[in-house]
């Protein structure tokens, strides 16, 4: 986990599916969920997802607010 990844969950947004445009930090825990049981996308987008699934399944969601209010 790096400042910069957790950056991008703040900032990317999910380019497809049910949430569509959401940004990472977003999703429901229940999606989050279905892709760990599932599996994640290849790529920057499935270690994004699987960080965010950590950062929620941890409780750590508002940690990420400090991030949302960077200029």
């Amino acid at each position: 986990m790096d400042a910069q990844s957790l950056q991008l969950l703040v900032t990317r947004e999910m380019p497809y599916g049910k949430y569509k445009g959401r940004l990472l930090a977003d999703l429901p825990g229940n999606y989050l969920n279905w892709f760990a049981r599932e599996g994640f996308p290849s790529g920057e987008l499935g270690r994004l997802l699987a960080l965010m699934h950590e950062v929620d399944h941890n409780g750590l969601k508002p940690l990420l607010e400090r991030l949302r209010k960077r200029p």
